[in-house]
């Protein structure tokens, strides 16, 4: 089974990729014991996973792997965006407080989660890109997921993420879509995970 790094440190996206990747042994520095930090300075989301994934090969010699995502929401001309896990500075109690607190006044609520995932091994640049559209809700709801899971109504579930499974999100959610895209790429590409 080919091994992958992962340029992540956030537990809960580590599973997702676990679990959507099995066809591959996906690892994270600090399963290799390496401290990974690198500063995103693109400005869309293909570029910062770029950023990443690059970084995180020319550390790992390996296979590497990385995702940016973020919230697109249309009454804040498509922010947090890119600074979707930086928006307010804090952790995301903070960003959802700021989100909602941006949104107070606003009647169009409509977003959506964008991911875009690069592989890179030294050679290769494949990516991939995902989308899941929905509203923003007036309040937190549910207690599973990260980030902004708990005010994203999900036009597909028709519930928050934050009230979905796990295996409810990871049918329909951008990361989801962005990886069964790359899997089929790697398949033609990089010749699957044998």
């Amino acid at each position: 089974m080919k091994r992958i790094v992962l340029a992540t440190g956030n537990k809960a996206k580590l599973n997702e990729f676990r679990q959507m990747l099995t066809d591959y042994d996906v690892v994270c520095p600090r399963d290799l014991g390496i401290a990974f930090d690198v500063d995103e300075t693109g400005e869309t989301f293909y570029e910062n996973a770029l950023i990443k994934a690059r970084a995180l090969n020319e550390l790992v010699g390996e296979p590497t792997i990385a995702d940016d995502s973020g919230l697109c929401v249309d009454a804040l001309d498509g922010g947090p965006g890119v600074r979707s896990a930086r928006y307010s500075g804090g952790g995301d109690d903070e960003n959802n407080a700021k989100l909602l607190a941006e949104l107070k006044d606003k009647p169009n609520r409509a977003a959506h989660f964008t991911s875009c995932i690069v592989y890179y091994d030294g050679e290769r640049i494949i990516s991939a890109e995902g989308y899941t559209h929905g509203v923003i809700a007036d309040a937190l709801d549910g207690d599973n997921g990260f980030g902004y899971d708990p005010l994203f109504i999900s036009d597909d579930l028709h519930k928050t993420f934050g009230r979905a499974s796990e295996d409810e999100k990871n049918a329909v959610s951008h990361r989801a879509r962005a990886l069964a895209l790359l899997k089929r790429k790697l398949a033609d590409e990089v010749g699957g995970a044998e």
